[in-house]
């Protein structure tokens, strides 16, 4: 139950994009597609994964003093091979999402979870948290490159809306900037926890003894 709490607390509790406001450079950058919101979301979750595994592996190997090269280190090697991989089978996608694939290195997102997360706990949990934050910032970028594709280019996935009235503003960054906007006030709107519905003594298994003290009437 531990693990699974790991897991989904990144999809919404702990958004790293709508809650935490990390990764905003590719989160602005690259939504002008849903395609490149899901490729650079998936990859992102590759790295966080597979670094999440090795800095959990090594975190009683790293000395202290040198820990923040060696993580970054280890990170670049895994966005080094993400990038060879997509260069190779998706050259398409690879040219599209340009340097800020190679700029998945600093991420804040990654560092974060290695620092905070990785670099204390067991491998288990350490990938239950990678993959819930990086699924939670893949679906945030992928709401996001939706909602500019589909108003700004009258397109889903590169296919046309027919009879879609378009406009340009949201593929600009001021677009981007008011739907991130948006998205962010709805999911705290939806993670807004309600208040008890029962306030007050009447709710209270000892009510009656405090009522019999004259300290609840």
């Amino acid at each position: 139950m531990s693990n699974f709490r790991e897991f989904t607390k990144g999809l919404i509790k702990e958004n790293p994009t709508l809650v935490g406001l990390l990764g905003m450079c590719p989160t602005l950058a690259i939504t002008t597609t849903a395609v490149n919101g899901i490729a650079m979301g998936l990859a992102t979750t590759f790295v966080l994964v597979c670094s999440n595994i090795v800095i959990s592996l090594l975190k009683n190997v790293i000395p202290k003093s040198v820990k923040l090269p060696c993580y970054i280190v280890i990170i670049a090697g895994f966005v080094t091979l993400i990038e060879m991989l997509m260069k190779g089978y998706l050259p398409g996608l690879y040219k599209s999402l340009g340097t800020f694939l190679s700029l998945i290195t600093v991420n804040c997102i990654i560092l974060g979870r290695a620092e905070i997360f990785a670099s204390k706990n067991k491998v288990i949990p350490s990938i239950c948290d990678g993959l819930g934050m990086g699924l939670g910032f893949t679906l945030s970028l992928f709401a996001m490159s939706s909602v500019r594709e589909i108003f700004g280019a009258g397109s889903w996935f590169g296919l046309k809306i027919p009879y879609f009235q378009t406009l340009t503003i949201f593929i600009l960054p001021a677009g981007g900037f008011f739907v991130l906007g948006c998205i962010i006030a709805l999911v705290n709107k939806l993670a807004k926890k309600k208040p008890p519905k029962n306030i007050g003594c009447s709710s209270c298994p000892n009510a009656e003894a405090c009522a019999d003290k004259g300290g609840c009437k």
